[in-house]
């Protein structure tokens, strides 16, 4: 705020006007209805800003007009009147007659008493009026619902030109605050402030750089426009302002965590080191992507500054090898490494994934173990009393471990006082308190200051995460993409069956018999475990909660199919009586089931004896069978493109030719069906993840149940503004360098106060 709204605060009083209750401005009644939208200061109100622009556009003659076109006419009342309503819903009515001189038509408008008693007066006999809207019919007449309407007879006919250019903005409104209310109750907020009422969170030469009017302009312009470039003007500057603010709370997040907390530097690993013995014994060479990759965490990982990465590439990109070259690093100088899984299925998954890999090298203390060699250990919730017993008092005796766990490793029991390194693998299954209860008690004690050192953290995701989307959620994070797959991975081609035509999907198990018979395995996936069930069956209690990341099910209600969605038990039903599978075993795997239950599920289907494996998605991410040839999923429509991709991801990893399947009873045209469509179209997950963020909005950018921000984006859209965003992103950078504290920019550390609120800062804090 400027010294000169600092002094008329102090005058009016110590809150600042834009931040007085709105009732004290607006009177109780308007206030408490803005209040319903979320809106109860003037700083609200003036972020509440117009969904479009209208003019009054040409004017027309009442003759011409038929039922159900918008019009924009020019009249006189002829008369009016304003009455209570025998129902009482709504309150009061306006009945209305007017004229252009040659024919006439009723124009009617609901309401409480009040506001329709006003707009009586308004509508005197003899005024002269203009009224847009759209013309229906009651009783065989023609007739104006709920118009908008201007009284023309105090202005000249340069004015009325003027009006007739102007563009009208249209807010959100409810049945009791309609447009042209909010619109009044912004222009009273208007009149009663200058510029230095309204904080500059730009600096100038930000403003200056890229030709952006001020914030006080800008608020006038994008509410009370006189013309187009007006408008134009005000919304660019407050879409970069939202850019700015959003990035420069990220960077300067990050900028803190790293002069608050320090970690152990974990040495480049030499020529001999336990990770150059995995890199020897691999039978293969490391792709030119993950050689990048590696070399840039292990650069990260030897610094006192804590890493915060994300690791991110395409399903099969390979991401295991690299984390673990990573927890190698941090193992073989002494530390410790935890890998947090979001499921027991993945989890174990890992840990078989881990070993395989490190053969020799993950047996230290066997006889078949490598001279140099570690362990990988696994912590689940079905992990046996004594196992556990053992295993916290290695962990807690400083053992060099790999710790592979779900959410059992977040116990308070669990103490890992050499934690030098944690992955966290598909980390939007985690809300960032529950990342956070593992990274506090893990964590090197310093023996000279006996403070204790920040785990590097390491997070992954097979879900691509498009470039501007990871700029604006994991925008205090450095990015590492793998790019590219390795060699001997199969093209997945992808297949959409509409369920009415009866002889594809019969074709269907045909094609999985011949799967079967050539050694392949075979997934069925349902979206409901049983017929009756209302929700999707989840592995674990805390399924993804970003919607940038998965969306499933986006149908309306009244879109929902006649026939009822796939479920796991009638499948395996159907599938068991099914001609074509006359002789094959059918396995199901759901996430109701025991553990035990799980894992004999899953070695039924890996050896053959059920080669056809009926499931939800507990498949979705980590599960890895080399002779999975065939994904059906049946009511593809019913997940998000995100999910199908990493169902999708489970065959193909294997020298076998591989097909998805997708079934659905989605109509033509549907944004269902353009999701779907596009599924089809394209294999890779990044393009996909592109597409997707185009077929629809990114919805809350933070994700609500992560990052308790109040609201969503208000202009700026992740999908359109991936230039502006990198734009913020580098000036925000050098504010940050410049200031780190934002002394010197009180306006924009107020405004990012604003913009966020506690929880969402912690989870910027900590993400």
């Amino acid at each position: 705020m400027t010294p000169a709204a600092t002094e008329r605060s102090g005058r009016r009083g110590a809150v600042p006007l834009l931040e007085r209750p709105l009732n004290r401005i607006l009177g109780k009644a308007t206030a408490a209805q803005l209040a319903k939208q979320g809106v109860t200061t003037p700083r609200a109100l003036l972020r509440l800003f117009p969904r479009r622009y209208d003019t009054w556009g040409d004017l027309t003659d009442l003759r011409t007009l038929g039922n159900g076109e918008q019009a924009t006419i020019q009249a006189q009342v002829v008369r009016a009147a304003a009455r209570r309503t025998r129902s009482g819903k709504p309150p009061a009515l306006l009945e209305a007659t007017v004229t252009d001189g040659a024919s006439t038509m009723d124009v009617v408008m609901f309401g409480n008493v009040g506001l329709v008693k006003h707009q009586a007066e308004q509508l005197a006999p003899g005024a002269t009026v203009l009224l847009q809207g759209k013309v229906g019919l009651h009783h065989g007449r023609r007739q104006l619902a709920s118009p908008r309407f201007q009284v023309l007879d105090e202005l000249d006919e340069a004015e009325r030109e003027a009006l007739l250019a102007r563009p009208m903005p249209i807010y959100p409104a409810t049945e009791s605050m309609p447009s042209w209310m909010v619109a009044r109750a912004v222009r009273t907020v208007l009149d009663q402030i200058t510029p230095d009422d309204v904080p500059e969170p730009l600096p100038q030469s930000v403003r200056s750089a890229d030709r952006l009017v001020d914030a006080y302009t800008a608020y006038k312009w994008v509410h009370t426009p006189e013309e187009a470039s007006q408008w134009r003007a005000a919304r660019r500057r407050l879409r970069h302002e939202e850019a700015f603010v959003l990035q420069t709370a990220l960077v300067q997040r990050r900028v803190q965590h790293a002069a608050e907390h320090t970690a152990v530097a974990w040495p480049v690993p030499g020529a001999d080191s336990l990770l150059a013995d995995l890199d020897a014994a691999l039978p293969y060479t490391l792709t030119a992507g993950q050689a990048r990759v590696g070399n840039r965490l292990a650069e990260a990982l030897n610094s006192t500054v804590p890493m915060q990465m994300l690791l991110q590439g395409d399903v099969g990109s390979g991401k295991t090898l690299v984390a673990l070259r990573a927890m190698l690093q941090v193992v073989g100088a002494g530390g410790q490494a935890a890998l947090l899984a979001p499921t027991e299925i993945l989890a174990v998954q890992h840990r078989a994934s881990l070993e395989a890999l490190l053969g020799p090298l993950g047996r230290a203390g066997m006889l078949d173990g490598a001279p140099r060699a570690t362990r990988v250990r696994l912590l689940t919730g079905s992990t046996s009393t004594a196992e556990r017993r053992q295993l916290l008092a290695e962990l807690a005796g400083g053992e060099p471990t790999i710790v592979v766990g779900t959410h059992a490793l977040l116990s308070q029991t669990v103490q890992i006082p050499f934690l030098g390194l944690i992955v966290v693998d598909e980390q939007h299954r985690f809300g960032v308190a529950q990342r956070d209860a593992l990274r506090e008690r893990g964590g090197v004690t310093d023996p000279a200051t006996g403070s204790q050192r920040t785990p590097h953290l390491l997070v992954m995701t097979a879900t691509p995460i498009p470039r501007t989307i990871a700029m604006t959620v994991f925008g205090d994070l450095d990015t590492a993409v793998l790019d590219e797959l390795p060699a001997g991975r199969t093209t997945v081609t992808t297949r959409l069956v509409p369920w009415e035509r009866e002889p594809w999907v019969a074709r269907i198990w045909k094609r999985a018999a011949e799967e079967v018979a050539s050694g392949g395995r075979v997934y069925v996936v349902c979206p409901r475990i049983d017929a009756d069930d209302t929700e999707a069956d989840q592995e674990t209690p805390d399924p993804p909660v970003s919607v940038l990341l998965d969306e499933t099910g986006d149908l309306p209600e009244d879109a929902l199919p006649a026939r009822p969605l796939a479920a796991v038990v009638d499948w395996a039903q159907r599938l068991a009586a099914e001609p074509a599978l006359a002789g094959v075993g059918i396995g199901t795997l759901t996430g109701r089931m025991s553990a035990s239950e799980k894992d004999a599920a899953m070695a039924d289907f890996i050896s053959g004896r059920t080669p056809v494996l009926v499931c939800t998605t507990v498949v979705e991410v980590g599960v890895d069978v080399p002779t999975a040839s065939m994904m059906v999923i049946l009511d593809a429509d019913r997940f998000g493109l995100s999910q199908l991709h990493q169902l999708r991801g489970r065959v193909g990893r294997g020298e076998r030719e591989s097909v998805c399947v997708a079934v659905t009873g989605v109509e033509v045209g549907s944004p269902a069906y353009h999701r779907l469509k596009a599924f089809g179209d394209i294999s890779d997950g990044f393009k996909l993840a592109e597409a997707d963020l185009e077929l629809r909005s990114e919805g809350n950018v933070l994700g609500a149940a992560q990052s308790g921000r109040r609201s969503d984006l208000d202009l700026l859209r992740v999908a359109r503004d991936g230039a502006l965003i990198a734009r913020a992103r580098e000036q925000a950078e050098a504010v940050v360098a410049a200031d780190p504290m934002l002394a010197e920019h009180r306006d924009l550390a107020a405004a990012i106060a604003d913009r966020l609120d506690e929880e969402a800062g912690a989870y910027l804090e900590r993400s």
